[in-house]
């Protein structure tokens, strides 16, 4: 499909394999002017996250439009939209005779659901993505129910804590000591009072988003052998979410103190503990910002800078030093990705490419 879009607007398109053949990094590229520059990356996923059909009122995969003018399919919101919005806005500008100084690449990339793990975290690593030459990336953002549109720039990191906890095993009519219960009840304890401590810290400053705090939240816990029985070891894990003015090594040194403070026997595993990833710069120092602020204002759209809550490409393009910036052209819609019946006015897609056609230049151009 991807390659059949190519050859309609006369661009060049490179398939490069990360990982494996099976998770894609698809290029288009639009040769600019001086393409010395540092360039433009106009950077989409193309997977999507499960389905339940019996909980669609349209079949999922349909892209069916209802009677007012609702696009219901998964990708509609996140993020086939936008990767589909770009080629529109690059149809038309080629059309017109457009064109810019910067080179402009259209990425379509695998795996991003997963975290990116075959997809754009190893790609920014390789050859291939360095020499695209990007000195600045648009990537996802998120719908808006209000008139306003929000625009991300920056994201926390995300911590994946098992917490293997050791203690004196033995009968279950004993008051054993030491045992692994009670250093769970302590360890738990401790990250649910940090967890009220961020809630309250959300819920006494209205300006705050949930992008602006720390959460921190149970999601799995294991063990023991039956029911009689004071298990020789328990494990239970967290996902954390750390806010970006949080001091990481400050951190991880209290959750190695409290395991200290409870009786030792407690080793800390990681599935995933990604670095803090400097925000990008929202100011007249981001040239990129300015010509996307500018063409905002032109527009008359109003914007809120934004920390994105969940994770996207984006985190690990400024990881290697790229600024970026997450949107997606879609206010007064419901927020739906992940979600059943997820939807995309076709009005609003629409709009959403004439909004690229205002950005696209201003950025290719700044």
């Amino acid at each position: 499909f991807l390659k059949q879009q190519a050859k309609l607007l006369g661009l060049p398109i490179q398939v490069h394999y990360p990982v494996n053949d099976r998770n894609p990094a698809v290029i288009l590229t639009w040769l600019g002017k001086e393409p010395s520059l540092p360039s433009i990356l106009l950077h989409s996923h193309m997977d999507v996250v499960p389905v339940f059909p019996d909980n669609w009122s349209h079949p999922p995969f349909g892209a069916e439009i209802d009677d007012e003018g609702r696009i219901f399919a998964r990708g509609t919101q996140d993020m086939k939209c936008v990767g589909m919005q770009y080629l529109g806005a690059i149809r038309a500008l080629k059309k017109s005779g457009a064109k810019f100084k910067r080179t402009i690449h259209i990425s379509f990339i695998a795996d991003e659901e997963m975290g990116g793990r075959y997809g754009m975290r190893p790609f920014v690593h390789t050859a291939e993505f360095k020499n695209l030459n990007v000195g600045f990336s648009l990537d996802e953002g998120l719908a808006s129910p209000t008139e306003e549109l929000p625009v991300f720039y920056a994201e926390r990191s995300v911590w994946r804590i098992y917490f293997q906890i050791s203690g004196t095993a033995g009968h279950g009519s004993l008051l054993l000591k030491n045992t692994a219960g009670e250093k769970l009840n302590y360890i738990v304890n401790k990250m649910m009072h940090m967890r009220a401590q961020e809630l309250r810290k959300l819920e006494n400053n209205p300006v705050l988003t949930i992008g602006d705090v720390t959460t921190i939240n149970l999601t799995r816990a294991g063990g023991g052998v039956q029911s009689n029985v004071v298990p020789p070891s328990l494990m239970v894990c967290f996902d954390v979410r750390l806010a970006i003015d949080v001091d990481q090594h400050e951190f991880e040194n209290k959750l190695h103190q409290w395991c200290a403070d409870v009786g030792g026997g407690i080793e800390l595993e990681y599935e995933q503990k990604r670095p803090r990833v400097a925000p990008t710069a929202t100011d007249k120092s981001n040239p990129f910002w300015v010509a996307f602020k500018s063409a905002a204002d032109e527009l008359g759209l109003k914007i809120s800078k934004q920390i994105f809550a969940g994770g996207t490409d984006s985190r690990y393009i400024r990881e290697v030093g790229i600024p970026a910036l997450g949107f997606s052209p879609m206010n007064n819609t419901p927020v739906l990705l992940h979600d059943h019946d997820e939807f995309i006015k076709a009005d609003t897609y629409l709009r959403g490419i004439e909004i690229y056609k205002k950005i696209i230049p201003k950025l290719a151009e700044a």
